[in-house]
């Protein structure tokens, strides 16, 4: 499986940078990241979670670019690449295909999510916010999730946005896209902001998500900051090897990742930020009211604050475009592969995955509503089993391995050829990190994910 020639690298200085903070910016930093925030006590997790980042996202990261650059080649011939030129067993040709793998089947039900937030926007734009309390508020939202038609068409048509995009090509599809999709995500975001300074509870929301608190310190809110370090990142899921891939060499690697890091970590302060204030400025809604927090919590928020209805509509594009920048990233290695491998066109490669993700995601879209009683993979949903599979084993699995593929088996002058651009401090500190304290750090995140089920599946 030797690559093809290689068939692009990002043109425009920064794209790589956008591209890759695309792909870590989703859900889980406007959606996930407040919630669970509010749910473990404001400021202690928050630096909980700035630590784990320097401990495990951005080793990892570096790790996982280097891999797609030094092979020139999408995840899953990139790893069969470098296991041969460094002369490590085939078997970590796993990595490639967990991460391609993973990116299909998390996009299988990222759309149907994702989908949601366009129904949103509708809902705003036509008034629907306008006066909402938390049980009206709670009834739109079922009365969504009942809708089988709606569902089905919002995740077909978020499908088609992501298909869409990859058809084009590296270039004119991703490269062109990041470049207006991210910035206008900064522009929106800092929209919300301005409001939540002006009509909002702001220096509460100061107060909460920066105080801290030694008695909110505790080893469950700790292995919550843990994971989300990790899956904040969009780590292996394949989306940054192929990134890496294209890549110029002489872009500094470990420059680039603090970047992508502060980025992101910054999207999802300052959603929490903005998000807080207008939470505490809506009188009976609560911070820790988990993941209904977006769809069920704020949408009262918006109806009965002045301009929120606009703001509303603005907040739930914001969150379609971190959506879209992401799962354009699950699908693109992929189609990398079969690009590469097989030479089918960016076309036909793009249209043959979409299909097989929509398909996939019907059974999620249907765990909403006609499926809601029936049970698959240790007494979950179809939702819940394919969600469990890709982020509570698939994921942290590809990343311990990346995390000790690049740490002990890749060649030194290997790494010292891409990474000729680091500081010499950073060398240091980044290969210890990435050899012994990583893969524990993700093995840990690994147990605490499947533990539940074990305990379940074995005990009970």
């Amino acid at each position: 499986m030797k690559p093809l020639k290689q068939h692009t690298i990002w043109g425009l200085r920064g794209s790589f940078i956008l591209a890759a903070t695309g792909s870590a910016v989703g859900l889980g930093n406007i959606w996930k990241f407040p919630y669970i925030t509010g749910e473990n006590g404001g400021g202690a997790f928050v630096l909980m979670y700035l630590l784990w980042i320097a401990v495990i996202g951005i080793p990892i990261m570096m790790a996982e670019i280097l891999m797609g650059r030094r092979a020139r080649a999408n995840p899953i011939m990139a790893t069969a690449e470098l296991c041969e030129t460094s002369g490590a067993s085939k078997g970590w040709t796993v990595i490639g295909w967990m991460g391609a793998l993973a990116g299909l089947v998390i996009l299988s039900f990222y759309t149907v999510i994702a989908g949601w937030t366009l129904e949103y926007v509708q809902s705003a734009l036509s008034g629907k916010f306008a006066g909402l309390t938390g049980e009206t508020s709670q009834a739109l939202f079922d009365g969504l999730l009942a809708d089988n038609s709606k569902m089905l068409q919002w995740h077909t048509i978020f499908t088609l946005m992501t298909v869409t995009i990859l058809a084009l090509g590296v270039t004119r599809g991703l490269e062109a896209s990041v470049r207006w999709m991210m910035p206008l995500l900064f522009v929106l975001l800092l929209i919300l902001l301005g409001y939540a300074m002006v009509e909002g509870e702001f220096v509460t929301s100061l107060r909460f998500m920066f105080s801290f608190n030694i008695e909110d310190v505790s080893w469950e809110s700790a292995l919550t900051a843990m994971g989300h370090s990790f899956f904040t990142l969009s780590l292996g899921m394949g989306a940054i090897m192929a990134y890496g891939a294209y890549m110029p060499s002489t872009q500094s690697v470990g420059k680039t990742v603090m970047l992508v890091a502060l980025l992101d970590t910054l999207v999802a302060l300052v959603a929490g930020v903005a998000i807080f204030a207008l939470v505490f400025a809506t009188p009976g809604i609560a911070v820790g009211s988990g993941p209904g927090l977006m769809f069920v919590t704020l949408p009262v928020a918006f109806g009965n604050m002045s301009a929120g209805l606009v703001i509303g509509s603005v907040f739930f594009v914001m969150v379609m475009l971190a959506a879209w920048t992401s799962t354009i990233s699950l699908l693109e290695p992929g189609v990398a592969y079969l690009n590469e491998r097989f030479g089918l066109s960016r076309i036909g490669a793009s249209v043959l995955l979409g299909v097989i993700a929509w398909l996939l995601g019907l059974g999620s879209v249907w765990s909403f509503n006609d499926w809601s009683d029936k049970q698959f993979l240790w007494g979950k949903s179809y939702f819940d089993s394919m969600d469990f599979i890709a982020t509570n084993i698939m994921l942290p699995l590809g990343g311990m391995l990346i995390a000790l593929f690049v740490g002990w088996k890749l060649r030194d002058e290997h790494l010292l050829h891409e990474l000729k651009f680091e500081s010499s401090l950073l060398l240091k500190v980044w290969r210890p990190i990435l050899r012994y304290i990583s893969p524990v750090a993700v093995l840990v995140i690994l147990i605490n994910g499947i533990f539940p089920v074990l305990r379940k599946v074995f005990v009970e």
